[in-house]
């Protein structure tokens, strides 16, 4: 196949076209609320035979295009993901991700093949692809809510490393059948070795790149942030090749990475957020192509529905259940858990290993994860803030009241808090001075309405305004905790034993 510069123009013209109308539709579908997911499936049926003709049909381009958007997309999740709120609830979201999995893989698939007439092949491979929650669903819908960091946490962690055992589980099964001969002892201990080795290879990629990067004085801060995903890529790419996790490496990787103390960390994670927004724009858009909407009959959406519900009200709960033992929950963090079971993507990227293994029935299973996928979306995402409240867990402080944004000041090892202090912040009505803040932060510059103000002790912060904090970097989380303390409590909040919410 060639491609001669007028074909390299119009593909670069209507990729262009499409990329600039999903950047819009993100915008459109926040102020509608619907999922942006739903708009970029939508742009590509409509692009696709079923539309304006555009034929897409290779499963294993697919399969090997979907992978490499999940990779960024795991990427961008670890590389902004906050160690301190994910450690204290690790072992929730180590749990979720593998006895979650193989609890709600065994559910459904029983689901699958006494309720849903499936053979078990069939049924393993539905329970494998609906079982992990898509890691671009949660980083994008949770880190909205104003929810306590232990659930977004154990969430967050759980979207990160259940994508491993389900792309195993699925590979496996897809070559072998589930009368292959593995066996169940077989299927697990494969799954065991490669989650080991990808934990252990993102590991050592990820403090081994830190270390490096703390070392090396590049030429131009922009090549930071390439280096950084470049070795979360690296992570992923030389564990897959020693038949590990290829998934597990570049989350760890990239987690480790976001976490260290790097030089342009700020440009780092912006960097690799509109990577991933472009990773996620481009997977669902060719996910719309791949599908065909002329296949799907009655039929099948009454047995996607039939899954839906069974995962949805089984599934997902018993496997919460079962995973919160390693951790307990309350019951109604409990019940948010398993509401908050998002799927997008994923699912049906998975779903085309089989298809490219041939496996019998992969276009059903295909059709039928297609449909699951776009329901759940309809009725999970936006009914999320309504779920939180009704179950008295959405937070009024956090994290809309204080936003906090930092910018690295590599010279003297510190950093550049820009805090805005909303319209609920505690924070509007106190004095500099008695902020309090540790020693060696101060604040060095608030705007306000436009206009720039040179602090004093006694100088009183207003709702909107922008406070500029510098701070040294190893007093940074006592400057924040310090700072979302005084707005959940103000200026008493010392005395009154306030803290920031967790």
């Amino acid at each position: 196949m060639t491609l001669d510069v007028h074909e390299l123009d119009r593909v670069l013209l209507v990729g262009a076209g499409v990329l600039l109308l999903a950047i819009l539709a993100v915008r459109l579908s926040v102020r509608a609320g619907l999922p942006s997911l739903l708009v970029y499936l939508a742009m590509g049926v409509v692009m696709g035979e079923a539309g304006l003709g555009v034929r897409f049909d290779d499963a294993e381009v697919a399969h090997a295009l979907g992978f490499a958007a999940l990779v960024l997309i795991l990427a961008e999740g670890g590389l902004t993901t906050p160690w301190p709120e994910i450690r204290p609830v690790m072992r929730l979201g180590v749990s979720l991700a593998t006895v979650g999995v193989a609890v709600s893989v065994l559910t459904m698939a029983l689901v699958g093949h006494y309720l849903l007439g499936l053979t078990w092949e069939l049924a393993v491979l539905l329970g494998a692809v609906t079982a992990p929650t898509d890691a671009a669903a949660v980083f994008s819908v949770l880190r909205r809510l104003p929810l306590p960091r232990r659930l977004t946490g154990a969430l967050e962690a759980e979207s990160g490393l259940n994508d491993a055992p389900t792309v195993v589980l699925v590979t496996l099964v897809s070559a072998s059948g589930t009368d292959g001969g593995h066996g169940v002892l077989g299927f697990a201990g494969e799954i065991v070795y490669e989650l080991g080795l990808g934990v252990l290879g993102g590991a050592v990629v990820g403090f081994g790149g830190a270390w490096l990067l703390r070392r090396s004085a590049l030429p131009a801060s922009g090549l930071y942030p390439l280096a950084v995903l470049s070795f979360a890529i690296l992570a992923y790419a030389g564990t897959a090749t020693l038949h590990g996790s290829g998934f597990a490496a570049v989350y760890v990787a990239a987690l480790v990475l976001g976490n260290a103390e790097l030089p342009h960390r700020a440009a780092t994670r912006s960097f690799s957020e509109g990577v991933a927004w472009l990773a996620q724009i481009g997977l669902f858009v060719m996910l719309g192509l791949l599908a065909s909407p002329g296949r799907i009959t009655l039929e099948t959406v009454a047995i996607a529905v039939l899954a839906l519900l069974a995962l949805t009200l089984v599934a997902r709960p018993l496997s919460v259940a079962v995973a919160s033992l390693a951790q307990p929950v309350g019951l109604r963090e409990g019940a948010f858990l398993s509401w908050a079971g998002l799927r997008g993507a994923v699912p049906i990227v998975l779903t085309t290993i089989p298809l490219a293994d041939a496996v019998d029935g992969s276009t059903q299973l295909f059709d039928i994860v297609f449909v699951v996928v776009l329901l759940d979306t309809l009725v999970t995402g936006p009914t999320l803030p309504w779920v939180a409240r009704s179950l008295r867990l959405a937070q009024r402080s956090e994290p809309r009241d204080l936003d906090v944004e930092a910018a690295p000041l590599e010279r003297i090892a510190a950093d550049l808090l820009q805090v805005t202090i909303s319209p609920h912040s505690l924070l509007h009505g106190v004095e500099v001075g008695e902020l309090r803040l540790p020693p060696g932060s101060s604040v060095a510059l608030i705007v306000r309405d436009g206009q720039t103000l040179v602090p004093e002790r006694r100088t009183v912060l207003r709702h909107g305004d922008d406070v500029l904090v510098v701070t040294p970097r190893a007093d940074r989380e006592a400057t924040e905790r310090r700072l979302r303390a005084v707005s959940v409590g103000g200026r008493l909040a010392q005395w009154l034993g306030t803290r920031p919410p967790t």
